[in-house]
Parts: C-alpha cells; sequence; structure tokens
C-alpha cells in the first residue's frame, strides 16, 4: 500500500476498523499512546495566586449568609483555572480557606481523606482530633489524618481563617471515599489541649501497648505550632548558608516513622535572606505555597508573579520555580510527594550555577 492511495485505503480500513470497535469499548492504543506517556509530565494545571485580602472578603460575605451549621464546612474552594469543575488546586490535592466566626462549631465528622489545617488569620479557636483539642494561632499547622473524627470550635472573640488542605482528588481517583457524621455537634473531650504534644513530640512515645499510648501508632501527632516550627527555621537559617535552590528548609515530620506528616501529603516551610533569589528548580509534586512572612517574586516557567503576606501560589508538576526575596521570605507548602515518593514517581531537576 506505497503512495497516497495506499496510505489512504489503509486510513480508511483503520478507520473503519476503529468505528467497528466503538460500540465493544474498544480503542487503538497506537492513537494516543503519545499523550498517555508523556516524556515529561504535561499537567492540566496552572500556576495561579489567591491575594488573600480579596478571597477573605468573599468568605467574610459568605459568613453573612449562611452558617457553619448549615454548611457543615463553610468553605471557599481554591480551584485551579486550568482544572475547572474540578474542586482541585492540582491534579491530586485539594485547597480552601474555612470561616468559623465567634460562637461556631463545625460539627464533628470524619472521612477517609486526609487533611491539614494552615492557620491564616485569628487565635483561640480549637481543633478537635478524636476529642482532644488543638488551640489553634496564626501559621499554626494542625492534621485531621484520615478516619479520626474532627470538628471546629471558635470560642474567641473574632473570625478563624484557615487554609484546608485534602486529598480530595486522589480519593476520588482511587474511588475510596467514605464519611460519617457523629450523632453530636463536639467529640467528647479525651484529653486536655496538649496532651498528644507532650506524649509524642519531643522524640519520645508511650510504651506501645501500654495505657498511655492512645493515639494511633501510625499518625500520633496532629498539632505543630508556629512558634515552634518558626524557631527551628530560623535557628537553621543562622547556622548555615542557604540551599542553593531551596533557601533554608524544613519537612514536617511524622514522629511515628520519621517520614512525612500523612500517608499522601508532605508539607515544609522554607526561609530566604531578604536579597537571595534560588537557582531553578523542578519537581514532580505540584506544590501549594502560603506566604508566611515578607514579600518576593515567584518565577514560574518565566513568568513572574508577586508575593505579598498570606498570598497562596499553586506550582503545578514540573514548572521551572526561582524564587526571589524582597525581604525575609518565609513560605509554607504542602503537596503530593508522600504520595509520589511511594509509589518511586517523584523526581526533581535543579538548574546549576552559570
Amino acid at each position: 500500500m506505497d503512495g497516497p492511495t495506499g496510505a489512504n485505503t489503509q486510513a480508511a480500513q483503520l478507520e473503519a476498523l476503529y468505528a467497528e470497535m466503538r460500540p465493544r469499548s474498544l480503542y487503538p492504543l497506537w492513537e494516543v499512546l503519545a499523550a498517555l506517556v508523556t516524556p515529561t509530565p504535561r499537567s492540566p494545571s496552572q500556576t495561579h495566586r489567591w491575594t488573600y485580602a480579596e478571597a477573605r472578603a468573599w468568605l467574610l460575605r459568605a459568613g453573612d449568609l449562611i452558617s457553619a451549621e448549615q454548611a457543615e464546612r463553610r468553605v471557599l474552594i481554591l480551584e485551579n483555572p486550568g482544572l475547572p469543575g474540578t474542586s482541585a488546586v492540582t491534579p491530586s490535592l485539594y485547597a480552601g480557606l474555612q470561616l468559623i466566626l465567634p460562637g461556631e462549631v463545625a460539627p464533628c465528622h470524619r472521612h477517609t481523606q486526609c487533611a491539614l489545617r494552615f492557620v491564616m488569620e485569628g487565635s483561640g479557636a480549637t481543633t478537635s482530633v478524636d476529642g482532644e483539642p488543638a488551640v489553634m494561632h496564626p501559621f499554626d499547622l494542625v492534621l485531621t489524618p484520615n478516619w479520626q473524627w474532627h470538628d471546629h470550635g471558635n470560642p474567641s472573640a473574632g473570625p478563624m481563617i484557615w487554609l484546608d488542605g485534602l486529598d480530595i482528588p486522589t480519593v476520588r481517583h482511587f474511588d475510596a471515599s467514605f464519611a460519617e457524621k457523629l450523632d453530636l455537634p463536639a467529640h467528647p473531650p479525651t484529653a486536655p489541649a496538649g496532651d498528644t504534644a507532650a506524649r509524642y513530640g519531643h522524640n519520645l512515645r508511650p510504651f506501645r501497648g501500654s495505657t498511655a499510648a492512645r493515639r494511633p501508632a501510625a499518625l500520633p501527632l496532629f498539632h505543630y505550632p508556629h512558634d515552634s516550627w518558626r524557631q527551628s527555621l530560623l535557628a537553621l537559617a543562622a547556622a548555615e548558608a542557604p540551599d542553593p535552590h531551596l533557601g533554608h528548609a524544613l519537612e514536617f515530620l511524622n514522629p511515628a516513622d520519621g517520614g512525612p506528616i500523612m500517608p499522601t501529603i508532605a508539607a515544609h516551610v522554607r526561609h530566604l535572606p531578604a536579597g537571595f533569589t534560588t537557582l531553578p528548580r523542578r519537581a514532580t509534586d505540584g506544590t501549594v505555597f502560603v506566604v508566611v512572612e515578607g514579600h518576593g517574586t515567584a518565577v514560574v516557567d518565566g513568568e513572574e508573579t508577586p508575593l505579598a503576606e498570606r498570598d497562596i501560589l499553586v506550582v503545578p508538576s514540573w514548572r521551572s520555580l526561582t524564587l526571589q526575596a524582597g525581604s525575609r521570605l518565609i513560605l509554607f507548602g504542602y503537596s503530593d510527594r508522600a504520595a509520589q515518593e511511594k509509589l518511586g514517581l517523584f523526581r526533581e531537576s535543579k538548574a546549576h550555577n552559570p
């Protein structure tokens, strides 16, 4: 079948074959292989920044119209503009801003999705995990691991807002979503605030099998206060020069195994001295960043995005990221690196000094 006539005949015959197979849900791999197995990641998600002041204004308007009890969770979803209709910030992760007003309780439930809460504003509200409250302050990290009961209450005089980060798209991909509601608005108390940190937060743990070992063995710690992690990050910054690609960076650890904080989600913090610019770096884990302190610029595949305090930025998989610190810049970030490493998928690429 050489020549134009032969090629046309083959194309017509193939199209006829495809048409016959289609009702049987059979399709030719050779027509789509290049799009399925790509030489490098081609994420549909886009780099995007949400300014906190703007999102906060919309969230407070929602607070005037619907209660936390009515909504179950009063949250504005941060949906990636490249993933419309998915409620996803990256193909594997979810992000949203949650509001709890004074006197409100977000009722107790549990689900198979893993969740983190990074506090953006307010002090004194609590997230209770299996009946133990974590008293929340700005830039604290609080976890609600999968299938652990949790509720939120705000006895303070002001609004509490935090960033929710969950693996909803990952659980959806595996068709593994389960959820339950408790019959009570809040879980009955089981321990005072700080109890878990005292038992598991100092490179110590109760003897396994003893009555003191009350938290789940795989994920015992769930509160990482800002005061503690900032002190550790600044101590690192004072002790040595910044890494050329990351600045000073610390990962939040699960004390049970020294690994990421949850099975599917990893989280970390970074410090860049004023005037410091990182070398470009790519990684397969699309990352959601929060600006904790300072201001600067993120350059993603050559496009500049200004960063101010409390801005939220998503950087998709395998985009070249350079960070420029206009002042001392501290960032929090979370990604699906935990899941990627377990599956043998994680990769990174670092540019070298010219």
